[in-house]
């Protein structure tokens, strides 16, 4: 499931403007439905999965807007393109 989380992410940036962010919610909205009792306990999964996209530099974390790295990350965070 690792990877349709990676893919749910990718995909949801790609059908944004250039810059635009998403929430690790959108992305476990994508791969689990839209029922909260679904969804919410994929949060750390997709967190998870937005970290590897970092490592392999496909994209960035940012709290208020300013780049953060996923594994000090508490609390909300945004998804954005890297570059």
């Amino acid at each position: 499931m690792d990877d349709a989380m990676e893919t749910a992410i990718l995909e949801l940036l790609a059908a944004r403007r250039e810059g635009a962010t998403i929430c690790p919610s959108d992305a476990a909205r994508r791969v689990a439905g839209d029922d909260p009792a679904d969804w919410r306990p994929r949060m750390d999964e997709a967190r998870a999965a937005a970290a590897r996209l970092v490592d392999r530099g496909e994209v960035v974390i940012t709290q208020g807007g300013e780049p953060v790295d996923p594994q000090l990350a508490r609390g909300p965070i945004r998804i954005r393109l890297d570059g």
